[in-house]
């Protein structure tokens, strides 16, 4: 019952965090569009019948049913048709209805009053912040749950005291056999090292951090060195004797890297056969945007590769192929990674709540970068319509020709629901693949 609690307060913890992220979001659109004298009419978290508002100057604030994004409704956000006073000349095809359309409903609440409060006239560098806000308010959040997590919490961090030794010499990815009495022991099993010696010094070097002491350790297969380590307050020496096998080979993030079929690339290289202890070690803050920076090129390499991803999420929800645990997952993945941390008894408090604010702010800057691509109806979409009407108007200016005016993005309404179905099978797919397939993370 204590479990079942725990899960569900770890998935309500990120359910209501991701909740505020979004509301902030829509702030960041928001504040920018009064700040330019827009009239903003709707401010709404989530989509489908009003559960909760309310009408404060100009704006209705409220809630809405479907919890699954929000927007903020701008008067004026495309030019209006040419029987409204445009001289834009019409058009009878259907995607010409459709932009008409959305001129005519954009064009619904405005008023004589709002003629320089739209928010298709506004000039183009305005237009880009206010699109911009959204996104960027996700990037600050996630600035700033990384500073707590990082200087607050600490990151998670290789100690030189030992949590494992193992028994048995084996290949690289070989299983460890049932019966361990006739394996050949590994070096350390043979030097009788255990799980909570404290490593001092390797061959005349002394161990301070875990990743050097790996290197030399490669470096040393099949010399044998002398070993100073503690237990239980005492300093004893050995010999120890790495030994030449197969290891894989481990990029920046200390991740084994695969090739192109998947399989780890592995490079002979010295051996021991011991595991480091973790710990929280908190950071400076000049950790913080490095981290940062390095969250935001992992996401991105995802997204860009998004297509093949996702087919990789399609194979493997409806056949037999595990997940990839370095794939797109869903708000349910999510909330199911949550709930599995906050359940985890062998895990300290402390530990669980800097795991959860570590996936918020994952959550946060995945917003950021996906929010940023150049499609309509994403905020990168309308960026790059006001980049695109903006260097019209200078090219014009240039040339000496008439201002073309305001760039009418109704026009690729057709691309945009295109998208935007696209996206919601996108988001149909990660919840089933989430919920009859889930990511294991935790091995």
């Amino acid at each position: 019952m204590v479990t079942v609690s725990l899960f569900i307060g770890g998935v309500a913890f990120v359910a209501v965090g991701i909740a505020l992220s979004i509301a902030l979001h829509e702030v960041g659109h928001l504040l920018p569009a009064k700040l330019f004298r827009v009239r903003v009419t709707r401010y709404m978290i989530g989509f489908g019948p009003t559960v909760w508002s309310r009408t404060k100057g100009e704006t209705e604030y409220g809630i809405k049913a479907i919890p699954a994004g929000g927007y903020v409704a701008m008067v004026g956000m495309y030019p209006p048709n040419a029987t409204d006073g445009s001289v834009r000349p019409s058009s009878t095809g259907m995607f010409e209805t459709l932009a008409s359309e959305a001129r005519s409903a954009a064009h619904e609440e405005v008023g004589p009053e709002d003629v320089d409060r739209v928010f298709y006239k506004l000039p183009v560098g305005k237009k880009i912040i206010i699109m911009l806000g959204g996104p960027f308010m996700n990037l600050l959040i996630g600035v700033v749950l990384t500073a707590v997590l990082l200087m607050g919490f600490g990151s998670v961090q290789a100690t030189t005291t030992l949590s494992e030794v193992n028994a048995c010499q084996l290949a690289y990815g070989e299983d460890v056999p049932e019966d361990l009495s006739n394996c050949t022991p590994t070096p350390a099993a043979a030097a009788g090292l255990q799980p909570g010696d404290t490593l001092r010094n390797f061959d005349g070097v002394d161990v301070t951090d875990w990743a050097a002491f790996t290197e030399r350790v490669r470096a040393s297969a099949g010399i044998t060195v002398p070993l100073v380590y503690e237990r239980q307050g005492r300093t004893l020496t050995t010999s120890i004797t790495p030994v030449l096998t197969a290891r894989p080979v481990v990029d920046a993030n200390g991740l084994a890297e695969v090739d192109e079929a998947g399989n780890a690339v592995t490079v002979q290289a010295g051996f021991l056969g011991v595991g480091p202890a973790t710990a929280l070690v908190p950071q400076p803050a000049s950790a913080v945007l490095p981290a940062v920076g390095n969250n935001i090129v992992q996401i991105g390499s995802v997204v860009f590769q998004l297509p093949q991803k996702l087919v990789g999420v399609a194979q493997a929800a409806f056949s037999s192929e595990p997940r990839d645990p370095n794939g797109p997952i869903s708000v349910v993945g999510v909330g199911r990674v949550a709930g599995e941390v906050a359940a985890m008894e062998e895990i300290p408090v402390a530990s669980k709540v800097a795991t959860l604010t570590g996936l918020l702010a994952g959550v946060n800057l995945a917003l950021f970068v996906f929010n940023l691509i150049p499609l309509l109806p994403l905020d990168g979409g309308h960026v790059l319509g006001a980049l695109y009407e903006g260097a019209r108007r200078q090219l014009a200016k240039l040339f000496k020709r008439k201002d073309p005016g305001p760039f009418d993005i109704a026009r690729l309404l057709p691309l945009t629901y295109v998208a935007a179905v696209a996206l919601m099978a996108m988001g149909a797919l990660l919840i089933y693949a989430d919920i009859v397939k889930p990511v294991n993370i935790f091995g």
